[in-house]
């Protein structure tokens, strides 16, 4: 179980070269680093992608048109294989029938592969990584005929910070977010400021949180994606009260109040608590793991993912992810 002395959120040392634009439009079947996920295939040729990263995706055999697509975004140290294994994205895409794609960040751009979540020009509407994973998902629409009124977007740590800036960037593409062991949007946009919102934290009203999101798109006045988020109470890499500034943004911005209206116990000390709108709907949940460190809850003896490092043994938060998004009915 990972504790302070984690290195995966670490940040790396500024910003990454830009991308020449990239061309063409064939797959490359390039194996994944981790070859025990061979059914990974990198994509090339996806767009412009100015953030400078490497996409790979997931199509279960036989999957056909109009089916969702999920995004998931690896944290620091590792690579989207790792993440695609260890989360156990791959049995979840195969029982349930949709498409993954798993954007990777490359030591070029961050020398710890940490997605840049607290650099403007990563993170802002039609730049740099942000963009280049739009890219990705565009990309994979296109080559599947998938539904893009159900694309969805997961990740840990750093990949979860970066999984709040597309929700906020993008709230025209994304149906449901899940950011574990991440950050609100907005809150760093320096390095400095990145550690600092690591941990010890940072504290803004409810609205100062909302005001971060809605400027990442001013214009936007259409129906915005509902979010989950997980959190440790033992992670001291990211520290719980990242979880709690959290749901005071997601809650401001998609019209529900600071009182969860129900709550609900899970397995592996898992504490699910739901916030409605005023139409009743629940548009924010919050998953506290109590005792659970710095990490991605597994529950290997159940099918669901590998343990080991950031990847601990507690609650299947894959399967309970895929059931808030109305997933778990597709396969």
């Amino acid at each position: 179980m990972s504790t302070s002395t984690s290195t995966d959120v670490r940040t790396g040392t500024g910003p990454h070269p830009r991308a020449d634009v990239r061309t063409g439009t064939a797959v490359s079947t390039d194996a994944a680093p981790d070859q025990a996920v061979a059914a990974l295939e990198r994509v090339t040729g996806f767009g412009s992608n100015p953030g400078a990263l490497s996409m790979y995706r997931y199509v279960p055999e036989g999957l056909g048109a109009g089916r969702p697509v999920v995004v998931v975004l690896h944290g620091c140290t590792q690579d989207a294989a790792t993440y695609f294994d260890g989360a156990g994205w791959q049995q979840a895409a195969d029982e349930q029938g949709f498409a993954v794609v798993a954007p990777q960040q490359e030591t070029a751009n961050n020398g710890n592969r940490c997605f840049n979540w607290f650099q403007p020009l990563d993170t802002g509407r039609d730049n740099g990584e942000a963009l280049s994973v739009r890219q990705m998902v565009e990309r994979t629409a296109g080559d599947l005929d998938a539904d893009p009124s159900r694309v969805y977007v997961t990740g840990l740590s750093a990949g979860g910070a970066m999984t709040s800036a597309l929700l906020a960037a993008y709230p025209d593409a994304f149906a449901g977010g899940a950011v574990i062991g991440g950050l609100p949007h907005g809150c760093a946009t320096s390095l400095p400021g990145a550690f600092t919102c690591q941990n010890p934290g940072v504290t803004k009203s409810p609205a100062q949180w909302g005001d971060l999101v809605r400027a990442a798109h001013p214009d936007y006045q259409g129906r915005r994606p509902t979010v989950s988020v997980w959190h440790g109470t033992a992670d001291y890499t990211v520290v719980p009260g990242n979880a709690t500034e959290s749901v005071k943004q997601w809650t401001n911005v998609l019209g529900a109040d600071q009182t969860a209206d129900a709550t609900h116990d899970l397995p592996g000390a898992t504490t699910q608590s739901d916030y409605q709108d005023g139409s009743g709907q629940v548009v924010v949940r919050s998953y506290t793991v109590n005792g659970m460190g710095h990490g991605t809850p597994v529950k290997p003896g159940e099918g669901c993912g590998r343990a080991g490092a950031y990847f601990l043994d507690t609650v299947c938060s894959t399967a309970y992810i895929t059931r808030d998004w109305g997933l778990a009915s597709n396969g």
